[in-house]
Parts: C-alpha cells; structure tokens; sequence
C-alpha cells in the first residue's frame, strides 16, 4: 500500500512535510560561509529558511567526532582563486561521506554557483542542489525536489526576484545585526567579478529599512551595520543623491539605537552630506571602510576606479576634520597587471599619508569573466609576493602607532562575544570602540554577578597597543547594563524561536569584518 507521500514523489510533487532523518527527528544543516559580509548576512537567510522548512541547526560541539550534519550548504565566494580551491577541496571531502551516507544532501549556493553553474556538477557529481544570488529562498523547495527526485537540481537565475530581506533570518547574537539597503553594484572595475553574478544595484526603500531596525531594537539589538555592495550610492534607483545620508541622519532618531556602522562606501560617490551626516548623527560611529584598492593614478584607471590619489586623499583629509577621532580602513591590490614599482611605492605613499587603523591587503588573482585576466603584463608571482610583504609591513607599522597614541585613553567599549581567542587564559574580556578598534579587557575585582555580558557596555583605559589590538589591564572603570545585554541573557537561557519572517528576526549580529575584499 502507497503513501500520500509515496504517490506525490512518484509525481515528482513536493509535500510540504517537514523534512526528517528519520521518522520524528527534522534533518540537521550547516551553513559553511567563504567571502565578504553580504555573505555573512546572505547565509544568516539561508540558515532561517531551513529553520521555517522544519530543519534544525547541526549541533557539532554535541555530535560525534565523525558525525555529520544531514544537509551541508556551501555558501560561495568568487572574488579570490584560492575561494574555488577552497570550495572544490572540502566538497571533495564530502565525496567519501555521500558514498556511504547517499542521504546527506550537499548544496552549493553563493557568487561561485552564479558563476560557475553546471561546472560544479561535473566537477562534484555528488552535489545535490546548486543556486545562485538571486534566489536564495528557493533553497529548502529544490532539497525537496532533489530527494523526491533523486537528481541533481540547478537553478540560476539571472535578476533578483524578492529583495532578500523579506525571507526568514536567523541572526547569530542578540545585540547587533547586518541590515541590508541594496544588493548589486552599478560599477565595472575590470578585476571585480562581483557586479556580474550580484546584478545590478537594487535599492529598498527607506521606510522599509527603518522599520526592519525598529523591529531590531525592539528586540534588544543596540548596533546595526548598514550593508550594500556600495552604500553611498543608495538611491540611484528612486532618483534621490543625498538618500544614504538622509537615511543616516533617521538613524539617529531612533530611540535605544546606540551604534550605527555601514560597508562599504565607494571613494567616487562619497560625497560631503554623508560626512555631515556622520559627524551630526551621535549614534553613527567614527569608522569608515574606504576601500583604495591602488594609490597609482595610472593603475586606478587601468581598474576603472572613476577617482585617482587627490580625490581618495581629499576624502580622508575632510573626515579627518569634521570627526577627529575617526578610524579608517581600507582594501588594498598588490600586483595588478602592469603594475610598477613605482606604481607601488604611491600605494605606499597613500598608507603613510591616509595612516589606516587596519588594511585588507590582497596579491591580485585572476579571475576569468573579468576585463583585467585578460590583459597583458601580469606582474611575476616572486614580485607580486615582495611587494605584498613590504605593504604588510607598513601597514602594520601605521596601524600600531595609531594604536600607540590611544595609550592612557578612556574607551567605550560594546562587549562583544566570541572575539577574544584568548580570554579565558588571560581572564579578561573583548568589546569594540566606537571607532570598532578591539580591545581586550581586564575583569579582574569585578565579582561574577558583575561581569558584563555581551551587548552590554564598559569603559576602560587602554594600556598597551598592538598593531591589531588594544589592551585594557587596569580595573574597568564602569559597567553599563544594556537592553542588549538583557537580550544576550534571554537567549542563552531559553531556546531561540526558528526564522522569522520579512527579515525582522528576534536576534543579530554582524561578525567581524572577515578577510575579504568588499565590492567598493
């Protein structure tokens, strides 16, 4: 005798029952995330739409050593050549795993699933379900498919169809979140594949921004990062120039927002209002990601970067003296095609005068698809690796004086989780400035009901400086509890509701920026 079940898979039809590894127990998934925040966030969807579809999140530090979640998503990055080998050399680790378990499902998502499409199956026969950027909430329908089926399911599209915020979400921690205000890029920089497999720049409107941080804060979220391939040219789509900082300034008037950060901006559309906006809104912070890329005019135009040296320069100076303790960031190319020697050293020069607290730094790789694999005078890898090394080197060297002269200062800090590899050694704890420096703190005398929790705020002198972080060793001069803090407690003692709907979930957070290069 047939089930309902049994006839609908025969029709190759999805029930719309709840996925199981067995017959009351849903199915487990891991998300694995390779690249840039938009990645981040993108994966933090994809976990809250397995979540709504009945999965449970794959408890590893519980499971066996050789246990294995029942479902595992790639979600991919094409930006770097090492992304594809990283990708292809853990799918292959998955191969013997399939083989003796054909119930694992195994999906590859993300820009190099965008780019990549039928060549990840004949590369990963095993590979269960590939999608692309445009279609993320598609995911937990085509698992069904392809184990109804029992046949690979490819399905790319080639625009967005719903903005991502409005699918299921499950945030990371409960006191700060990643809000998306675009998604796509309008730019063409000849060594970027980004705007290729994201699409065109795709903006929300403001209203619906604001209402998803409301809800955000209503739940205990007290810092939210503004996202987009390139913030600063919200608005391009509903025809209005000054829309970022506009949306900046209403930033502020959102009763308990306290920390407002956005990622990343480019240097040709950054104009003056969004520094005003920075400067006059107190809860937007006094850091700025402004990627350079090259500090050679001659190499910026080989990219199509539309700024050259004195314009990226003239940004810096202007910040720098309407928000006089602003930390500034950047990513940085080594070994552009044509790239001289002295192209490098006005690299340099631009690092000594701009005097960044942190630089992504990458030796360039090429991507096929874009204008730059093809163009000749690739820089020899021996060169590329001296010059990499030397920008390192001073990199470091400008970040830790910078750090150095904070030395004796009395710092802010938004305790955070997890940032700290070494605090349970050292007993001390890890929170972010304003101005999202690092800095690990000192806990001793403070008694165990009196320890800060995530989310909650301290202030700390900073003793000692490092290139990468700061160290504060004298007693904390003050704990303020936060709602954050509160909601930090409330889901660490009872358990976290599945994904949520319209992209208003009841917790947040961005991780830390991770070592790869935004499409600004």
């Amino acid at each position: 005798m047939s089930t309902t079940t049994e006839h609908a898979n025969a029709l190759g039809l999805e029930t719309g029952l709840s996925p199981s590894s067995t017959i009351g127990e849903p199915r487990t998934y891991q998300v694995r995330t390779y690249g840039c925040q938009m990645n981040v966030h993108d994966s933090e969807r994809l976990s809250g739409l397995l979540e709504d579809a009945g999965y449970v999140a794959f408890d590893k530090a519980g499971a066996g050593a050789d246990a294995q979640a029942d479902v595992v998503v790639f979600n991919t990055c094409a930006v770097r050549e090492n992304a594809d080998n990283k990708l292809y050399g853990n799918l292959s680790h998955l191969a013997p795993v399939k083989a003796a378990n054909p119930d694992l499902q195994i999906a590859v998502g993300g820009c190099m699933a965008q780019k990549d499409r039928d060549t990840i199956l004949e590369r990963a026969p095993y590979v269960d379900v590939v999608f692309g950027t445009h279609n993320i909430g598609s995911l937990p329908a085509l698992l069904d498919r392809a184990r109804s089926q029992a046949e690979a399911q490819v399905e790319i599209l080639e625009s967005l169809s719903v903005f991502p915020s409005t699918l299921p979400t499950k945030r990371e921690s409960a006191y700060a979140a990643w809000v998306s205000i675009s998604v796509g890029c309008n730019n063409t920089c000849t060594f970027c594949i980004v705007p290729a497999l994201r699409g065109k720049e795709k903006d929300r409107r403001p209203g619906e921004i604001l209402a998803e941080i409301e809800a955000l804060v209503a739940d205990g979220v007290t810092e939210i990062t503004l996202l987009g391939q390139n913030v600063n040219a919200y608005g391009v789509e509903f025809g209005d120039r000054q829309a970022f900082s506009r949306l900046l300034r209403a930033c502020g008037s959102i009763e308990g927002l306290e920390r407002v950060r956005f990622t990343s901006p480019h240097p040709a559309e950054f104009t003056d209002d969004v520094i005003e906006a920075m400067a006059e809104t107190p809860n937007v912070m006094p850091s700025l990601h402004m990627p350079l890329q090259s500090g050679s005019d001659r190499i910026l135009r080989e990219m199509r970067r539309s700024y050259r040296q004195s314009k990226y320069l003239g940004i810096i100076e202007r910040v720098r003296a309407a928000i006089p303790d602003a930390a500034i960031t950047t990513d940085i190319i080594v070994g552009f095609p044509g790239e001289t020697e002295e192209d490098f050293r006005a690299t340099l020069d631009v690092v000594r005068a701009a005097r960044f607290s942190a630089a992504f730094t990458f030796q360039y790789s090429k991507r096929p698809g874009t204008p730059a694999a093809v163009l000749d005078d690739q820089v020899p890898p021996d060169v590329v690796k001296d010059r990499y090394q030397r920008l390192v080197a001073l990199v470091d060297e400008v970040a830790w004086e910078e750090n150095k002269a904070l030395v004796g200062r009395t710092l802010e800090l938004m305790v955070a989780e997890g940032e700290g590899r070494k605090d349970a050694a050292t007993r001390r704890l890890s929170g972010r400035a304003p101005d999202n420096r690092l800095v690990h703190f000192s806990v001793e005398g403070l008694a165990e009901a009196d320890l800060p929790r995530p989310g909650d705020m301290v202030s700390v002198q900073v003793t000692y400086a490092a290139p990468h972080h700061l160290v504060a060793d004298k007693r904390v001069l003050g704990v303020r509890r936060t709602r954050a803090g509160d909601a930090w407690e409330r889901r660490t003692t009872t358990p976290v509701a599945t994904g949520v709907g319209l992209g208003m979930p009841s917790v947040g957070v961005p991780a830390p920026l991770s070592p790869a290069p935004a499409c600004g």
